[in-house]
């Protein structure tokens, strides 16, 4: 009983360190409810096939699209996409994010456009990239660029001016010139905080990517996705949607690995 209500004690404590085990436990509890629960809305007959596949005909699927060749080559079309997109925009939006962050005037400059552009609708612009762009890897990039690249921007330039104003007064008096104050103290200062926009941005890029392939794709999940809708197999549809889920989990725990890795003093 000591041993429960001391475990009860620091679940409920704000901010509370639990023990490993019981965070393992607590995902794999959620995980099973909601299987259980699709499970039993499948094969008991309660929700109709052409709603909600079963765990066995999405798994057929897989099988049945692997063994055509189609599935890991529409894996791939999309991961190429993604990581093409987000490194690009990452590698314009850090430098600029902490210019931002870090100078006044270049916050002035930027601050009103980039805000107006992060709030229009990345699906209006699809078509202006084809005609732009035209059809290709290149649209499809075009279009994770500029659903990420903005809030990335916004949300650097925030870690950045959240750095303590004390860090860079010290940093003056010990000697530090304004150049080595941007590169020694407000760079690695922000550093664990870019690895967290980062990580939460590639998500975004991975939600963006289905709007990419939705129009004038010929391969990815996104356009697997609407190739089944045509043909009402509903199992392929949740087949590509459970793929972006799991590499979406796997680009996020690369985040957070790297994170660790990096930036050990901020953990």
């Amino acid at each position: 009983m000591p041993g429960r209500r001391s475990s009860l004690d620091r679940c409920l404590t704000p901010k509370g360190d639990i023990p490993r085990r019981l965070i393992l436990l607590a995902g794999l509890v959620v995980w099973a409810v909601v299987l259980g629960g699709w499970i039993y809305l499948t094969y008991g007959g309660i929700t109709p096939e052409m709603f909600l596949p079963t765990p066995g005909q999405v798994i057929g699927a897989a099988v049945r699209l692997a063994g055509e060749g189609t599935l890991f080559a529409n894996i791939w079309a999309s991961f190429e996409v993604v990581v093409l997109g987000f490194l690009i925009s990452s590698a314009v939006a850090v430098p600029l994010g902490l210019l931002m962050g870090t100078f006044r005037i270049v916050q002035a400059a930027l601050d009103p456009l980039v805000n107006f552009i992060r709030y229009l609708p990345v699906t209006s612009f699809v078509p202006l990239f084809i005609l732009w762009i035209g059809i290709g890897l290149d649209q499809r990039v075009a279009v994770i660029i500029f659903g990420t690249f903005f809030q990335q921007l916004v949300m650097i330039a925030d870690v950045s001016r959240n750095v303590s104003q004390d860090l860079v007064n010290a940093s003056y008096t010990l000697g530090a010139s304004r150049r080595d104050a941007v590169l020694h103290v407000l760079g690695p200062a922000s550093l664990p905080g870019i690895l967290d926009t980062l990580r939460v941005t590639m998500g975004w890029a991975w939600t963006y990517l289905v709007v990419a392939e939705l129009v004038a794709a010929s391969s990815g999940l996104g356009y697997m996705s609407l190739k089944a809708m045509r043909g009402f197999q509903v199992d392929v549809i949740f087949l590509a949607i459970g793929i972006i889920g799991l590499l979406g989990i796997v680009t996020d725990q690369f985040f957070r690995l790297l994170r660790v890795k990096i930036a050990p003093w901020a953990q």
